[in-house]
């Protein structure tokens, strides 16, 4: 997808449209279809909802905003909106709600899906109305679709049992140029304005300065990240904030979730397979404290939201914020790992196609990245086209994420998508790179 999508004749945009809509249903149906009916309706974890649930809110979402906003059309299940209401049932509570099972979510999903390609067949994508100019309503929602399909692939990660999901090993990796990358900071243009399917945090374009900096040219190893378990960093204080040591302590914190040691040997669960721990792809399933700490250990310290986004998207040789950190192309499959496509993160250099002008790899794709900041809102930020996105969750107790993971689709894996958690969390498929300040001399290199 491209931000020339104003370019396109409505009969071309109904059909990009058309091929989102197949693409992220086709995905959600291989996720669900892959276990049995005890898998679907099982909470899997307390931090998870039952599969089933969310693929219910998948088309409840779908008909709220494409079948009755989108279309004005007549509801075909008012009176589950309560159910499916995100807001309303903490993940915890919602195994104990009256949800539809697994053969009457299928048929409803369907159901409402023959009506939202009926919609698009009659829509006018009208400038003049925000909520369907550039079919944005439509991005929305296969954007939903497929995030909620990266949740899906984060409870398959925490089922029991045999392994269900199959996928092809990723590309090998290479030795790097370099370890780190200097970064020589300047003002870019953070966020965007002209974006049609971004979503409300990501706007408006905004000028940020940036001061010079360092920072890693992949994320941060299992390999690497093994050396601080081995040398006691889950014991030692000295490299943990007040509320991160609280928390090693509280949830006794040994190694990444999902590691483990048998014999000397440290292993990993993937999927319901146990492998040796693969010492070259990038460390997951880390929470911000964890990550925070390696980075102080190392004696560095992770980047900011927008040291991350300007190495990520700035090109020093024309002064150009780009959409992607190889330029203005949707990725394709040489420049980064995503969509589900291989069920783990690359080794480190497996993607060199998918480097930033500066150097900087695998920025998107692998692992979601922590950073130190904040989830806060642009300047000029406006809450559209419901406040429940973004607004709700602005403040310190969330931290922010960036570039997307190997379970996250191109649709949403833009430059200026934004990803918020709590610091706690470590299911999802998120790892981190470090930066740090520079030293003089590399100032007057």
């Amino acid at each position: 997808m491209n931000h020339q999508l104003s370019d396109l004749s409505p009969e071309g945009l109904r059909a990009f449209v058309g091929e989102q809509l197949e693409r992220s249903r086709a995905r959600t149906v291989q996720l669900t279809d892959a276990v049995d009916t005890d898998d679907l309706v099982r909470q899997h974890s307390k931090l998870m909802s039952p599969l089933v649930w969310d693929y219910a809110h998948i088309g409840n979402q779908e008909e709220l905003w494409l079948v009755r906003d989108v279309g004005g059309r007549e509801p075909l299940r008012q009176d589950i909106d309560e159910l499916y209401d995100a807001f309303q049932h903490a993940r915890a509570d919602r195994p104990s709600l009256p949800l539809l099972g697994p053969a009457e979510t299928r048929t409803y999903v369907t159901e409402v899906r023959d009506k939202v390609l009926d919609v698009l067949d009659h829509v006018k994508f009208d400038a003049g109305r925000e909520l369907v100019d550039n079919a944005f309503a439509f991005g929305m929602i296969t954007q939903h679709e497929q995030q909620h399909d990266e949740t899906m692939l984060a409870t398959h990660q925490l089922r029991e049992g045999a392994p269900v999901l199959d996928a092809p090993p990723p590309p090998t990796g290479r030795p790097l140029p370099s370890a780190e990358v200097f970064v020589p900071g300047g003002v870019f243009e953070m966020g965007t304005s002209i974006e049609p399917w971004a979503l409300d945090n990501e706007r408006p374009a905004h000028g940020v300065h940036v001061k010079p900096y360092v920072i890693d040219t992949v994320p941060v190893t299992n390999g690497d990240y093994l050396r601080f378990v081995l040398g006691g960093g889950y014991e030692d204080p000295r490299w943990w904030s007040e509320a991160g040591w609280a928390h090693v302590q509280k949830s006794s914190l040994v190694a990444p979730r999902f590691w483990s040691q048998v014999d000397g040997e440290w292993w990993r669960v993937r999927f319901a397979h146990q492998e040796p721990l693969p010492l070259d792809e990038p460390v997951m399933h880390v929470c911000f404290y964890e990550a925070e700490a390696y980075a102080k250990w190392a004696g560095k310290r992770l980047p900011t939201e927008e040291e991350w986004e300007f190495a990520a998207r700035f090109d020093p040789s024309t002064g150009r914020t780009r959409r992607f950190p190889w330029g203005d192309e949707s990725p394709g499959p040489q420049h980064a790992n995503l969509g589900q496509r291989h069920l783990r993160p690359a080794p480190a250099g497996a993607y060199p196609a998918g480097a930033s002008p500066l150097g900087v790899e695998q920025l998107i794709g692998d692992v979601w990245e922590w950073t130190s900041s904040d989830f806060r809102p642009y300047p000029g930020f406006r809450a559209w086209p419901y406040d429940e996105y973004s607004l709700v969750f602005f403040g310190p107790d969330y931290k922010v994420l960036r570039g997307g993971s190997f379970g996250t689709d191109e649709v949403v894996a833009r430059g200026t998508f934004r990803n918020w958690d709590y610091p706690i969390r470590r299911q999802i498929f998120a790892g981190f790179r470090c930066a740090r300040d520079p030293r003089p001399e590399e100032l007057h290199a």
